[in-house]
């Protein structure tokens, strides 16, 4: 059975793909090699590969790459790989003392990784809640606006939550990707700045 039949695609979603992967591929220098790899295909901003659970995330960027380019070229890369003989497995050794404590040092780094991870989230819940308490009280510092015209008040500052809400989202691919290539970005970065000017315009005063 070829190499690319026997990986699984166990989750897809937008930008977001992620597979289980035979044995062949997850000793370590192939792992490695794997990394490098994908992480060079123009749209993939993040890979993370899993080497003791057999499993690799990667996260890509639909405009520059879709679903089935990053397919077509992960099977050319695998097949390369199965080729050149890189993927033969490594004979099986008894785990020595040192690869045991290499394991354990392993385990313990997994779960800092998760608890670094929840962390991380707990932190950007807490700025998307913090920038939408200040939102609230800009609002609430206006009650003219929202007594003359309760409408406008309340749909300017559902506009704010929502600039809010597209920046956060998209933070990431703004900080890594459009500021590092803003031409090959034009479009998103075209999108933006008429949001703002949407959002700008709508706060004007009508006569």
């Amino acid at each position: 059975m070829s190499i690319q039949k026997q990986c699984v695609l166990r989750h897809r979603a937008e930008g977001h793909v992620r597979f289980q992967l035979p044995t062949q591929l997850c000793q370590k220098e192939v792992a490695e090699n794997v990394t490098a790899k994908i992480q060079a295909i123009d749209g993939v901003y993040r890979v993370n590969f899993y080497v003791r659970q057999e499993k690799i995330s990667i996260r890509f960027q639909e405009t520059i790459c879709d679903f089935n380019q990053l397919i077509k070229q992960l099977f050319e890369l695998f097949a390369t790989l199965e080729k050149s003989g890189a993927l033969v497995v490594e004979t099986e050794k008894k785990p020595s003392v040192l690869s045991k404590l290499n394991a354990k040092l392993s385990e313990k780094a997994d779960k800092f990784a998760a608890t670094r991870w929840l962390k991380s989230k707990t932190i950007e819940a807490q700025e998307t809640l913090h920038a939408a308490k200040i939102i609230t009280k800009l609002t609430l510092k206006k009650p003219n606006a929202l007594i003359k015209d309760p409408e406008k008040a309340i749909i300017d500052f559902l506009n704010d939550i929502l600039v809010l809400f597209l920046i956060r989202l998209h933070w990431e691919h703004i900080t890594k990707l459009w500021l590092a290539s803003p031409f090959k970005y034009r479009y998103e970065w075209l999108a933006t700045f008429y949001m703002f000017y949407l959002l700008i315009r709508s706060r004007k005063p009508k006569n």
